[in-house]
C-alpha cells in the first residue's frame, strides 16, 4: 500500500494543482458570482462527479485510448467546447434576472445546474490526461494492486479540488452578492456570464493533447 510519506507528498501536490486557476476554477467561479453561492457548489458537485468519472476511465484503460487516439481526443474536446458555446449564447439570449429567481424555480434548476457540471468536465479530454499524466508519478506496483491505488490517490485528489472549488465558490457567490447591488452589473449579469462560459469554451477548443 502507498507509504504515508508519498500519501502526503501526493496530497500536497494536489493541492497546488488544484488551487491553480483552471477550467472549473473559471467555471464554478463565473456561476457563483452570477447565480449564487448555492450554485457554485452544486457545480463543484457536478465537476466532482464528472471527475469521478474520468477516474473509472483511467482504471479500465479508457483514458489511454483517448490519449493516442487524436481523433478520440478531438471529438471529446469539440463536443465539451461546442456544450460551453451553447451555455453561454443560452446565458446571453436570456430575459431572466438571475439574482431573482424564487425559491421554487432554484429548486427545480439546481439539478440542472449539477448536470451542467458534470458535463462540462466529463468533456474535458484535458483532464483524462490529466490523470493519466499525474497519478502513475505516485504508483507503485509492487506497493500493492495498481488500481486500488489510481482509485485512492485520484479520490484524493477529487476531493482536494472539490474542496478548492467550494472554496472558490463562497468567495465569488459574495461578490455577486455585492454586484446584486450595482443596477449595471444586474442588466449586464446574463452577458457577462454567457461571454466568460464562450471564452472558457475556446478555451478548451485550443486545447492540445500536450
Amino acid at each position: 500500500m502507498i507509504s504515508l510519506n508519498d500519501f502526503l507528498l501526493f496530497a500536497f501536490a494536489s493541492l497546488m494543482l488544484n488551487i491553480t486557476q483552471g477550467n472549473d476554477m473559471l467555471y464554478v467561479a463565473t456561476r457563483s458570482t452570477s447565480q449564487g453561492i448555492k450554485a457554485g457548489i452544486v457545480s463543484s458537485l457536478g465537476i466532482m462527479a464528472g471527475c469521478l468519472v474520468h477516474l473509472l476511465a483511467a482504471v479500465v484503460g479508457l483514458s489511454a485510448i483517448i490519449a493516442n487516439s487524436a481523433i478520440a481526443f478531438s471529438v471529446i474536446k469539440y463536443l465539451g467546447a461546442a456544450y460551453l458555446f451553447y451555455l453561454g449564447i443560452k446565458s446571453i439570449l436570456s430575459k431572466q434576472n438571475l439574482f431573482r429567481v424564487n425559491e421554487k424555480m432554484e429548486k427545480k434548476s439546481l439539478p440542472k445546474i449539477f448536470q451542467q457540471g458534470v458535463i462540462t468536465n466529463v468533456l474535458n479530454p484535458k483532464v483524462a490526461l490529466f490523470f493519466l499524466a499525474f497519478l502513475p508519478q505516485f504508483i507503485h506496483p509492487e506497493k500493492g494492486n495498481t488500481a486500488v491505488q489510481i482509485l485512492l490517490l485520484g479520490s484524493w485528489f477529487n476531493f482536494s479540488g472539490t474542496a478548492v472549488n467550494i472554496v472558490v465558490a463562497v468567495l465569488f457567490g459574495k461578490l455577486g452578492n455585492w454586484l446584486s447591488d450595482k443596477q449595471w452589473f444586474v442588466k449586464w449579469q446574463n452577458k457577462i456570464t454567457g461571454f466568460l462560459l464562450i471564452v472558457l469554451g475556446l478555451k478548451v477548443a485550443l486545447s492540445s493533447r500536450k
